[in-house]
């Protein structure tokens, strides 16, 4: 029954696959150094961390912070914009992105506080404007939090398993990759991929090989193909990257209880503080053939 599920299932990500690397909704990478010259990277980092924060107070659902991102970094990619008008940029994509993705029930006025009111409803209305004309009112895009759902399925299914403490990692992981703009260069389902790897290496580090035939058969990336997103995300959790950007960090590192939910643990909730080593082992980009030969 898995293994129907699966192939129906793979029809729908290839066809994820062909939407994401449609030129529309891709950002242009260089974006930064071709056309910002008023905003930096770490300006970014910045706001995202506070969008995440933000998305969090307002129980917005996961998906939010990613269109919103995507949105930001798309607007980015064809308009300068001067940092003074950064966070509006930045408010006003959390306002669409609520609006399409969790039929949101704020209004604009509850963003237009976030930002101390130093952006009025009408500059908050007409940035919408101009993010949507941009967008060519195109808000629907295949994000990570699109992709991981299913790679998390897999990955437990193979450790028979169903673990909170994988998938609040790949949660972090996924939230922390959009602070790195070098992230940008990566498809969302390649940034799914690594976080899987990544999380099933922190989690269930005895299991080897990490990326299995079945990940890599259904992801269509071998493992030697997320090593360089693999090692910027190991990065940002050691906080060898980004490690200013406190906000989402601190989300991660609370323990907060869920009475609703009987299997909850309120411990696994602290995944942004679970050991790992300061260097990734290289078996940990090993195709599954390669460690049974080893094994022999």
């Amino acid at each position: 029954m898995f293994i129907r599920r699966r192939k129906r299932g793979n029809k729908m990500y290839k066809y994820l696959c062909s939407v994401e690397k449609e030129k529309k909704r891709r950002p242009k990478m260089d974006y930064m150094k071709i056309l910002q010259k008023d905003i930096t990277p770490h300006m970014r980092g910045q706001l995202i961390d506070w969008l995440a924060e933000l998305a969090d107070n307002y129980n917005l659902l996961p998906n939010v912070i990613y269109l919103a991102v995507s949105y930001i970094d798309r607007y980015l990619s064809f308009h300068p914009i001067r940092k003074v008008r950064l966070q509006l940029l930045g408010v006003t994509s959390m306002y669409i992105a609520s609006k399409y993705e969790d039929l949101s029930t704020h209004n604009v006025e509850t963003f237009s506080v976030t930002t101390c009111n130093y952006y009025d409803k009408e500059e908050v209305l007409e940035m919408e404007n101009k993010i949507l004309k941009t967008l060519d009112f195109d808000l629907s895009s295949p994000t990570i939090m699109t992709f991981l759902e299913k790679f998390e399925e897999i990955a437990c299914e193979e450790n028979n398993a169903s673990s909170w403490k994988f998938k609040f990692l790949t949660e972090y992981l996924g939230e922390l990759s959009l602070l790195e703009y070098e992230c940008l260069k990566f498809l969302p389902s390649l940034v799914a991929a690594s976080i899987t790897l990544l999380a099933k290496f922190i989690v269930w580090p005895e299991k080897r090989p990490c990326w299995t035939s079945a990940l890599e058969e259904y992801s269509e990336y071998s493992s030697f193909e997320l090593k360089e997103c693999v090692l910027i995300l190991h990065d940002l959790y050691m906080s060898k990257r980004g490690a200013c950007f406190k906000a989402i960090r601190k989300k991660y590192s609370q323990q907060e209880e869920e009475p609703d939910n009987p299997e909850f643990d309120p411990e696994l909730q602290n995944v942004a503080n679970l050991p790992s080593p300061s260097k990734l082992p290289s078996y940990l980009f090993e195709v599954e053939a390669e460690f049974r030969k080893e094994k022999k």
